[in-house]
């Protein structure tokens, strides 16, 4: 394997359903092709300003809701094929965060996104498919928020 670093799914989680599945076909999907993800979860700014202290708690709580959405959806997974699972917070508004945590990193296979499965899509579906679709450094990966596991299993 050398120095080539690992192919990586990144997926955005959220509170969302369909995030979970958009977790569930990356792992799937990193675990078939020797891969690894990384989760990216934001904390959009707050509307005041605040304190330091008070700021890192709102990031914790954030990582460990995280931790809890990446383990109750693709615990299983991690635990059958060994792939990593790198959860990453960072702070800002969601679409540029996103944007700028895949400028340069060469080793991002796909961004893979959940789409809801009725309504508006969400803000990173209609970004990333729509005005920017040209400008990312990598695949953008849409995963239905309607699929089955079953489905989830045949397609990854």
């Amino acid at each position: 394997m050398g120095d080539d670093p690992k192919r990586t799914y990144l997926v955005v989680v959220d509170d969302s359903a369909e995030s979970r599945v958009a977790l569930r076909f990356s792992a799937r999907r990193a675990a078939k092709t020797g891969g690894q993800i990384e989760v990216l979860g934001i904390v959009e700014p707050q509307e005041f300003v605040q304190f330091g202290g008070v700021q890192a708690a709102i990031e914790e709580e954030q990582r460990l809701r995280i931790e809890g959405v990446v383990s109750s959806a693709i615990g299983e997974i991690l635990d059958e094929s060994g792939i990593e699972a790198n959860i990453i917070i960072r702070q800002g508004e969601v679409v540029k965060t996103v944007r700028d945590y895949v400028a340069g990193r060469d080793e991002i296979a796909a961004l893979v996104l959940g789409a809801a499965p009725s309504g508006s899509p969400g803000p990173l579906v209609a970004n990333f498919t729509g005005n920017d679709a040209g400008q990312l450094p990598c695949p953008v990966m849409i995963i239905p928020g309607s699929l089955t596991d079953e489905r989830l299993e045949q397609l990854s």
